[in-house]
Parts: C-alpha cells; structure tokens; sequence
C-alpha cells in the first residue's frame, strides 16, 4: 500500500460508488482503460483483488469493501485539509467545488463564467450527476455546495432556494395535443410518456405535479437522458415532463411545443445546498452569495420562462 497514490484512491472509490467502470471513467473524465489501468495498478500494490464481475454485473470484493472505508477517510482528509488552507487564499486563487443536477448543466456553466468574470483566478469544478449521485457527492463531502430540487432529508444541510424551477408537459409540433388550447389532466394520462428514471429529481418533480394521477400515468419508456427523452418525443415516441430550463433550443427552433395543460408550468426552486457542519471556504461562501443574489435573474436573462401560446410555442 506504500505505493499506492491519491489519484488511485479516487479512482479507486468512483469505481466502488458507480460499481462501474465506464460510469466512473466519464465522471473522472478518463477513458474507461485508463480505469482499468489505476485499479489494476492499485491492486498490484495492495495484493488484492479489489473488484469481481459475474456476468455484466461489478462487485466489491470483501478486500475492496475494506479499503473503500479507508478510501474514503483518506480522501475526506485531503479535502479537508485543502479547505483549510483555502482560508488563508480568500476568494481569489481558490478552488471552488460545485456539483449539479443534469437538468442545471443547460444554464449553470454561465453562471460559473459570470462568477469567474467577478471574481478572477478563481478555479472552478463543475460535476453532473443524477440525483442518487449527487446525494453521494454531499454525503460524502466530495462537493462545497450542491444544486438541486430537493434537498436531502436524510441528511443534515443548509438548503435555500435561490431561483424557480419550472416544468412543463412537452410534445412534438405534430402531436394531436399540440393544437389544443386547453388539456384536462384526464385527457392527459392517456397518452403514452416518455420519462426520466424512478428515483431521479424528476421523477419525483413528476409525481408533485401529477398527484393522484401518477397511477394512472402511461409511461411507454424510463430513460436515464434528458437529451435521449427530447429525442423520443421529437421521434413521435410520446410526451414528456421536462424541466423547463431544458428545452429552450428544441422551443427555439420548433422541434419541441408547451403543452397547455391545467395546473402547468408546475412551479419549484433551485436550492443551493451544503452539509450543515461543512466550513465553506471563502470561494464557495462567495458563490453561494452570487447565487442567492443574482441567481434567478440571471437564469431567467438565460431562458425566458416558457408560456404555452399558439400550437404551444413560446408566446412573443
């Protein structure tokens, strides 16, 4: 193990946490033999196997269950000392840590680019995840601060909601619905939806804006992409519940329509959220700041939000 390095360790644990090998080479931003490389080198130091494959499926092996514990308190330490030392640099030179839901990665990079343009020789660190991924970044203190819809229950953080998230009921221009002017929620659940995954924030953004109709739902297909989903619908697959913050180039350029359906947009909020007892350092304190001040309009200067008119476009 003397040999053994950090960016191992991290590799190590993404690895372990995706138990996947090509989950965690796009999280790391690695080519997945790259992975391969790290574990089988980390192995050879350890003398273990550290990893099983029984069919398609990755397992832990009882040594990698062992070491991931150990893992994972190492790469806290390093965090922690790094956030220390962070202090003493202020807000310029240091390092900032934010990891977001995939339906934010639509605006939140012009928000970091905003923040960088206030604040210069600011670093910046920018991850994407589904919602039981990004609960693993905060609960493991891999992140500063998290963006989401719903903050954890069953974890202990500071939440507070900084702008609107709206979502909308979609469909391709040629769809029958799309030159109604009104939809019951009745007509509605008729049709077949193509939707996120169970257990992602829109899914159960879905469930607050269906209520008691979410039974009766004709979901045709669950699909891990929001850039897949748009897809479907525009193939004719069926319709779909989408962040509003998602579509605005599909609604640009015709290939997606609001549907006006009762009781929609559906509004919720963006929160910026952080362990309760996490020290932020200065750079991240500052960006939340940013985002509590300036957030919300600089989102809606982004994408306007959008409003069913005629045949469901935007209204002008």
């Amino acid at each position: 193990m003397k040999n053994a390095t950090l960016r191992q360790l991290k590799v190590f644990e993404a690895v372990a946490r995706h138990l996947s090998f090509s989950r965690a080479a796009e999280e790391l931003h690695l080519t997945q033999p790259a992975v391969s490389t790290q574990i089988k080198t980390l192995e050879s130091h350890v003398g273990l196997a550290l990893f099983e494959q029984l069919g398609k499926k990755v397992y832990l092996t009882q040594g990698g269950a062992e070491l991931l514990y150990h893992s994972r308190a190492i790469i806290r330490q390093f965090l922690e000392a790094e956030e220390a030392l962070a202090h003493f640099k202020g807000i310029a030179g240091g390092h900032l840590n934010v990891a977001v839901i995939s339906a934010g990665d639509y605006f939140f990079p012009h928000l970091l680019v905003e923040f960088a343009r206030r604040h210069p020789g600011v670093k910046l660190n920018l991850t994407v995840h589904n919602r039981e991924e990004l609960l693993g970044e905060l609960s493991n203190n891999l992140t500063d601060l998290a963006i989401m819809v719903r903050p954890p229950h069953d974890l202990d953080t500071q939440n507070e909601s900084f702008a609107p998230h709206p979502y909308v009921i979609v469909a391709a221009p040629n769809h029958p619905l799309a030159t109604r002017k009104r939809i019951s929620m009745e007509a509605l659940v008729k049709e077949a939806f193509v939707v996120r995954e169970k257990g992602s924030d829109t899914w159960y953004s879905m469930q607050d804006g269906f209520g008691q109709y979410m039974r009766d739902l004709n979901i045709a297909m669950e699909i891990r992409s929001t850039e897949t989903i748009k897809q479907a619908i525009i193939a004719g697959m069926g319709i779909g519940f989408l962040s509003a913050h998602t579509i605005g180039q599909e609604l640009k350029t015709g290939s997606l329509v609001v549907l006006p359906v009762q009781g929609f947009p559906l509004m919720l909020n963006w929160y910026v959220v952080h362990r309760f007892d996490k020290r932020l350092p200065p750079v991240a304190k500052a960006f939340k700041e940013f985002l509590l001040s300036d957030g919300a309009r600089l989102i809606s200067d982004l994408i306007p939000a959008p409003t069913p008119g005629i045949h469901g476009k935007l209204d002008s």
